[in-house]
């Protein structure tokens, strides 16, 4: 497999950052049901162990079908995530907030503290598929106000 060089890999986690932008509005959230916010807990908790697992095909498994176009291979994807996602890729900790749809988008936030204790919040875009499978369709990492807004 070619090696992926510093910057395609800073490309690719602008181009993933840029999917995700969309999701960190709040104007119009609505409730999730009890199911698709189990359901999607699942996915994310998955990938978040294949993460764990340095098991790149499992992880890249949880991620739609643009995002897989959008890496190619599971270890481009994998050192996009080590490399643009740190708190992602080795969470200390993990705690899950409400899920909610916002328009047209689906987001879970979640809340999570690197290796040095410094508190982040995940928002994960969440895509339905035909299947009724949900998949991951893009991630924005922030600094955590602490806030439950």
């Amino acid at each position: 497999m070619g090696s992926i060089n510093r910057r395609s890999l800073c490309l690719l986690a602008g181009a993933a950052c840029l999917m995700g932008s969309a999701v960190a509005q709040r104007d119009d959230a609505a409730p999730v049901s009890p199911e698709d916010a189990r359901d999607m807990r699942e996915v994310i908790e998955a990938q978040l162990a294949a993460f764990a697992a340095d098991n790149a095909e499992r992880a890249f498994s949880y991620a739609s079908a643009s995002i897989r176009e959008m890496f190619g291979t599971p270890e481009h994807f994998m050192a996009m995530v080590r490399g643009g996602y740190p708190v992602v890729y080795r969470p200390r900790t993990v705690g899950f907030l409400l899920p909610e749809t916002r328009g047209s988008e689906v987001v879970q936030r979640v809340r999570m503290t690197d290796a040095s204790g410094t508190a982040w919040l995940a928002i994960y875009n969440m895509q339905r598929q035909a299947d009724r499978r949900w998949l991951i369709n893009g991630c924005v990492v922030t600094r955590d106000s602490g806030r439950s807004a």
